[in-house]
């Protein structure tokens, strides 16, 4: 099993939306970034533990607990044209974009923030904390996974 922190702006997608959904599960979906379709694509497997991260909001951090349902397949959005997340390069037959599904595990009590992730001595690896980092999906290892978790549910 592997460890991933996804990032989503609470305004279009939140982790309560996420528990409100059909099963309690959801495509995610819109990740146009090549390193981090390259993730989806190529690293997250089914039953892998995801980080809900709230980003581009008043309280930014992690949110809650998700797990990967189906592994990666072609993200829809590519192929419409009224989406936000078109692609004209993209075809059916040789699609550059995926998603994937996740399945609500928990919502944490309160949001852990961004800036207590920043203290934390155990966490020095996880892309949050690196100059640079910003992409929407990020591995993280089993050691900072078990942290962040702790701090969470604290």
């Amino acid at each position: 099993m592997q460890y991933w922190l996804f990032k989503t702006e609470p305004d279009a997608f939140s982790i309560d939306d996420l528990a409100s959904r059909a099963n309690q599960t959801e495509h995610w979906d819109g990740i146009r970034n090549y390193q981090a379709r390259n993730f989806l694509r190529d690293q997250v497997k089914l039953g892998d533990k995801v980080f809900i991260y709230h980003s581009s909001c008043k309280e930014v951090g992690i949110a809650g607990l998700a797990e990967v349902t189906q592994e990666a397949y072609p993200d829809h959005t590519q192929f419409n044209p009224e989406s936000h997340y078109y692609d004209p390069k993209s075809t059916i037959d040789n699609p550059r974009w995926v998603m994937v599904d996740v399945k609500f595990i928990e919502k944490f009590p309160a949001i852990l923030p961004l800036k207590k992730i920043k203290t934390m001595p155990e966490i020095s690896e996880v892309g949050l904390v690196k100059k640079g980092h910003r992409l929407s999906i990020m591995p993280v290892n089993e050691y900072e996974f078990s942290a962040l978790l702790q701090a969470a549910k604290a």
